[in-house]
C-alpha cells in the first residue's frame, strides 16, 4: 500500500514538474518575444513545440500565413522521404530491335557538378544500340508559377526540364591563357566580346537565346560565373551527343508503362545537397522525379497536388503551395503547418543522428554555419528560407537540458538588413537552448 501510495505521489510529482517547466518556457519565450524591440517592426509568426509532451509550447500568429522562401524545400524534403525508395530514378527506357529508346525523369541529379553521378550516362554509353531521345514528358513551363524573370541569369534560377545535364547552367571561369574556359564546351561559341558593357566584369545572356556577352576588358584574377542555359530540346540532344560522343536522336514517342528504370544517385545524397546549400534546381527537378513515380506526367502542380493530398491532408492550415525551392513568393504556410510537418519528418528517422546529417547545423554546416557561433556540437538543425524582405528558420533545437524542441520562426515584411532580422532570431534560439 506504502510502495503505491509513493508511486502515486511520485508520477504526480513528476507530471506537476513536467508542467512547470512547460509553463516556465512558455511564460519566459513570450516574455522575450514581448521586449524585442526589433520584430514588433514587422510581421513574425513563430512556434515553439514539445514532442514529448505533444503541447505547443508558445504560439505568435502561429495560425497566420507567411511567405516560407526555401523553408518550403522542407516539404519537398518530406516527400522524397515518402514516394522514392534508395535512389532517384534517372531514365526510364525500352530496347526495340537495334534501337534503345530512353524518356527523362527529371532527375537533378544527372551529370550533377557537385553529385557527379554518371550511372545513367554510362548506361547509355556502354549500349551497342543506336540511342533515341523520347521528350515531352514534361509538361510545364521553363520557370515555376511566381518566379521573378528577371532573375533568369541568376544562377539559382535554373530551367526547367525532363532531362537536365549539368546543372542546366553554363560554368565559366579564366582560362589559364587569360580568356573564357566554358563548360559545357558546346557553348563556346556563344560567347561574344561587347565593348559597349560596362562596370564590372560579368556575363549576360540574352533573355531567350543562349547567346552571352561580356565586357572587352581583361578577365579578373579567379573569375567564375555560372549562368542558366536555355533549355531545349534540341539542346539536350546536342549535349548528350557531344558529352557521350555519340549520335543520340530525337524520336517523337509516348512512354509505355513497361518502361523500365535506371537508377542514379543515393537519395540521401541528393537530398541532402538540396538541404545543406539551399539548392533551388534540385527541389525543383525533384518535384517532377515525384511525379514520375507516382505515374503523372512531369508536372510541377500535379506533383504538388498529389503530394498534399496523399501524404499532408492532416496539415492544420491548407496551404498555398506554388513550387519545390520556395523561389515564388506565391507559396503561403503557417508555422503552424511547419511544426506538423517537423513533426512527420521527424516520425521517419528513428536515428534522429541521421536526420541532423541531412540538414543545415547551426555553426557547423550548410546555410546555418555562420547564422550561429561556431561549435563541433550543435544545437540548431533546420532550414533557413530568405527572400528580399523575408528571413524563416524552422527546424530542431536541442536544449542545453538535454530536450529537443520543434521550431519556426517566420520573419516577413521587414525593412531591416536581413543581418539584424537574423541576429535577433539567433539570440532568442540560443535563449531557449541555454535556458531549458
Amino acid at each position: 500500500m506504502k510502495s503505491h501510495r509513493f508511486c502515486t505521489a511520485l508520477a504526480a510529482a513528476i507530471l506537476f514538474a513536467s508542467c512547470s517547466a512547460e509553463q516556465h518556457i512558455s511564460r519566459d519565450v513570450k516574455k522575450t518575444f514581448k521586449n524585442s524591440a526589433l520584430i514588433r517592426q514587422y510581421r513574425v509568426g513563430f512556434a515553439l513545440y514539445d514532442p514529448e509532451s505533444k503541447k505547443m509550447l508558445y504560439q505568435q500568429d502561429a495560425d497566420r500565413y507567411y511567405t516560407p522562401a526555401s523553408n518550403t524545400k522542407l516539404y519537398t524534403f518530406y516527400a522524397g522521404l515518402k514516394i522514392l525508395k534508395d535512389s532517384v530514378p534517372s531514365l526510364r527506357y525500352i530496347e526495340q530491335g537495334d534501337s534503345l529508346i530512353f524518356w527523362g525523369t527529371g532527375d537533378p541529379s544527372f551529370l550533377h557538378s557537385q553529385l557527379k553521378n554518371r550511372k545513367a550516362l554510362d548506361f547509355l554509353a556502354g549500349s551497342p544500340k543506336k540511342l533515341f531521345y523520347a521528350p515531352g514528358r514534361y509538361t510545364g513551363s521553363f520557370y515555376a508559377t511566381g518566379w521573378a524573370w528577371d532573375d533568369y541569369n541568376d544562377y539559382y534560377q535554373a530551367e526547367l526540364n525532363e532531362l537536365p545535364v549539368m546543372d542546366n547552367l553554363v560554368a565559366v571561369r579564366k582560362s589559364p591563357t587569360g580568356g573564357l574556359l566554358v563548360s559545357p564546351r558546346l557553348f563556346t561559341s556563344c560567347f561574344e566580346k561587347n565593348p559597349e558593357k560596362k562596370g564590372d566584369f560579368s556575363i549576360q545572356r540574352a533573355y531567350l537565346e543562349n547567346r552571352f556577352e561580356y565586357p572587352d576588358t581583361l578577365v579578373p584574377d579567379k573569375f567564375e560565373q555560372q549562368i542558366p542555359y536555355k533549355v531545349s530540346e534540341t539542346l539536350t540532344l546536342n549535349l548528350l551527343s557531344d558529352t557521350l560522343n555519340r549520335p543520340v536522336h530525337i524520336l517523337p514517342r509516348s512512354m509505355p508503362s513497361y518502361a523500365r528504370t535506371i537508377f542514379g544517385a543515393h537519395r540521401d545524397s541528393v537530398l541532402k545537397q538540396m538541404m545543406l546549400p539551399s539548392d533551388n534546381f534540385i527541389a525543383e527537378q525533384l518535384l517532377l522525379v515525384y511525379a514520375d513515380q507516382a505515374g503523372l506526367e512531369l508536372n510541377t502542380g500535379k506533383a504538388i497536388a498529389h503530394i498534399t493530398k496523399t501524404y499532408l491532408a492532416g496539415l492544420p492550415d491548407k496551404p498555398q503551395w506554388a513550387d519545390g525551392s520556395g523561389l515564388s513568393r506565391m507559396n503561403l504556410f503557417t508555422p503552424r503547418d511547419m511544426i506538423y510537418l517537423l513533426d512527420l519528418i521527424w516520425q521517419e528517422f528513428p536515428d534522429k543522428q541521421k536526420l541532423y546529417d541531412l540538414l543545415p547545423a547551426g555553426g557547423k554546416s550548410g546555410t546555418l554555419r555562420n547564422a550561429y557561433a561556431k561549435t563541433d556540437q550543435p544545437f540548431v538543425f533546420g532550414k533557413t528560407g530568405t527572400l528580399s524582405n523575408i528571413h524563416n528558420q524552422s527546424g530542431y533545437i536541442r536544449t542545453r537540458k538535454g530536450k529537443t524542441l520543434f521550431f519556426a520562426f517566420m520573419n516577413n515584411n521587414f525593412l531591416q538588413p536581413t543581418a539584424e532580422v537574423r541576429k535577433e532570431m539567433v539570440r532568442i534560439m540560443t535563449g531557449i537552448h541555454d535556458n531549458y
